[in-house]
């Protein structure tokens, strides 16, 4: 879907085509009989046209033009206008019963984002809730995203609501549009990760312009997106068309082991997962063949197995043993500790401060 942002002219009033038409025979003093017997038109239908009930067609509209001496184009613009209106209002009143559907999405976060305007009436801010999804009603929208349903797998232990994922799904969508990729090039994106692995240990401001763009490169957009009030994500990945993937992550733990893991399970999803699927990562929610694959990649690509294994065998988690692996590995020492306490070899206060902290820095809206 695309982003089209509408700064629409939604008036409570628009001029009545019938009433500007009874001014303008009042004015030139022509009965309602004269015009239809001029018009060819009988006069029902003028009395239809002036009370509302019959709209103006274009042949209706030259005829008027010929025996009134105003515009075709102006009675057209006046009908259109009019027709738009009321259908408008008929919308409203269908939408401001739409309270309990509106409530169940993160309206505030969505204004303070810059995604929606904000609004006063339920109706209005449902159309504006409607607009951002980019979906003409709420039964669209039922249709549109129930494909979510497979992205949960119905799982008894997954806790986010599907209206919070859905936004932020949305939002990272929108996000994901501004991001320029080439084709999705399998080789060149794993081939990318290895790239990216080295930059581990670089801060932020060095390693996040090289990934981003590594990403787009190989045909991968990524996108950092804060978690919404009823959400626990750590990450997501779909494909946006056939020829981008797009990957999203939260930075919910905010420390570089988790960041890092976060990434390159993403990444295991786009290079073993299909196009159609929708991988929605929530910490410790359920088994899952593919989740435990795209586990297994990440864990692998970071901390080689064999590697991993002799460094248990030695037994010494100090400090410095850590930080030497980690060297020797090229990562940065936090994802080391982060499999450590994982893996509960070490415990959950253990080497904490080998971990760095980041902070999300949102450029979207």
């Amino acid at each position: 879907m695309s982003n089209t942002k509408l700064y629409r002219y939604e008036p409570d009033y628009v001029a009545v085509p019938g009433e500007i038409l009874e001014e303008n025979l009042e004015a030139q003093n022509i009965k309602k009989v004269d015009l239809a017997s001029r018009c060819g038109l009988s006069t029902k239908t003028i009395s239809q046209i002036i009370n509302g009930t019959a709209s103006i067609s274009p042949e209706t509209a030259l005829g008027f033009q010929k025996v009134l001496g105003v515009s075709a184009n102006i009675w057209l613009n006046l009908e259109a206008d009019y027709r738009l209106f009321l259908a408008q209002q008929d919308l409203y009143k269908r939408l401001s019963k739409s309270g309990a559907w509106l409530n169940k999405f993160p309206i505030k976060e969505l204004i303070n984002k810059g995604f929606i305007e904000a609004k006063e009436s339920i109706a209005e801010k449902t159309d504006q809730l409607l607009v951002f999804f980019g979906v003409s009603d709420i039964e669209s929208w039922e249709l549109s995203y129930n494909k979510l349903e497979v992205a949960f797998r119905h799982s008894p232990s997954f806790k986010s609501l599907p209206e919070a994922i859905a936004t932020w799904l949305r939002i990272g969508e929108i996000c994901a549009a501004k991001v320029k990729c080439k084709p999705f090039d399998k080789s060149q994106f794993s081939e990318a990760l290895n790239a990216i692995r080295i930059l581990t240990p670089e801060e932020p401001k060095i390693f996040e312009p090289r990934l981003k763009e590594m990403c787009a490169e190989a045909g991968v957009a990524l996108v950092f997106l804060e978690e919404l009030p009823g959400m626990h994500l750590s990450g997501a990945t779909r494909w946006i068309t056939k020829d981008k993937a797009l990957i999203m992550l939260s930075l919910r733990h905010k420390s570089d082991d988790h960041f890092w893991f976060s990434f390159f399970h993403e990444a295991g999803h786009i290079l073993s997962g299909g196009k159609k699927s929708i991988f929605l990562d929530e910490s410790n929610s359920w088994e899952d063949p593919e989740e435990d694959q795209a586990n297994n990649f990440a864990s692998d690509l970071l901390i080689p197995k064999q590697e991993y294994e002799s460094f248990l065998k030695d037994g010494k988690f100090t400090s410095s043993s850590v930080t030497c692996f980690a060297q020797n590995l090229g990562i940065a020492p936090g994802i080391v500790v982060g499999r450590l306490q994982h893996e509960q070899v070490i415990g959950w206060n253990s080497l904490y401060r080998l971990k760095r902290r980041f902070r999300l820095v949102e450029v979207c809206s």
